[in-house]
């Protein structure tokens, strides 16, 4: 059962040597919402991705994860302790591994019993259609296929967060549109807590409840995104 955690960022900033890539962001992030965040190369979202996934340390300000601090200046709390599935935009897939196995992985280093772990990859499988293809090697996969094992392996230890960086970008435009109204579907099915990356404004706006619009290491604004029924998302 996937857990509903909310996200705070408390006055965060980052710096690169002399350069502020990210200036005092605040932010609340609703439990069980899809926020992207959507912004030019530079503008600081990709770097503020590394910070919720405990790859960075803030320097300055504090991450909250529900009524969990996770980072701090000079502390941040490992991405293994956080609860966390990300999607890169590579995939990251171990092509000498089956599609189940790289599924499997999050459960074995958790010590996931071998009966349970095969049960909840089958059922992650399930979840993106990839169930006849748990034997295949990533390989032997489409892009579009591997990006489905990607989010398979984020979500079969039922994170309270999910982070995606750009996960779609090297798609061609038909299949990043299907993929990216899947995973809405999926997301919202789930209902966990989304952190979603991206610099196409469609895709942000096919994905997400809310766009966070990042701009020079600041948050130039947070818009809701309304149904075709015209409710908000």
């Amino acid at each position: 059962m996937f857990a509903f955690t909310d996200i705070r960022l408390q006055g965060v900033s980052y710096t690169f040597g002399t350069h502020t890539v990210l200036n005092h962001i605040d932010l609340h992030i609703q439990p069980g919402s899809i926020v992207a965040l959507l912004g030019p190369s530079g503008c600081g979202k990709s770097t503020l991705l590394r910070l919720l996934a405990g790859l960075s340390e803030p320097a300055e300000g504090e991450i909250w994860f529900g009524d969990r601090l996770v980072a701090k200046p000079g502390w941040s709390l490992p991405p293994e302790a956080r609860d966390i599935g990300m999607v890169f935009q590579d995939y990251a897939l171990w092509p000498h591994m089956s599609v189940a196995q790289n599924v499997a992985f999050p459960l074995r280093m958790r010590n996931v019993p071998r009966g349970e772990r095969e049960q909840r990859v089958m059922q992650a499988l399930n979840m993106v259609g990839l169930a006849e293809l748990a034997q295949r090697k990533p390989a032997g996969l489409s892009g579009g296929q591997q990006q489905r094992v990607a989010l398979a392996r984020a979500i079969v230890a039922e994170p309270g967060v999910l982070l995606f960086d750009e996960p779609l970008s090297n798609l061609d435009s038909a299949l990043r549109e299907s993929l990216c109204h899947e995973m809405a579907r999926l997301l919202r099915q789930l209902g966990t807590t989304a952190v979603y990356v991206t610099h196409d404004r469609r895709e942000a706006e096919w994905l997400a409840d809310r766009i966070v619009h990042l701009a020079s290491g600041k948050v130039e604004s947070v818009r809701n995104i309304i149904s075709s029924s015209g409710e908000i998302a």
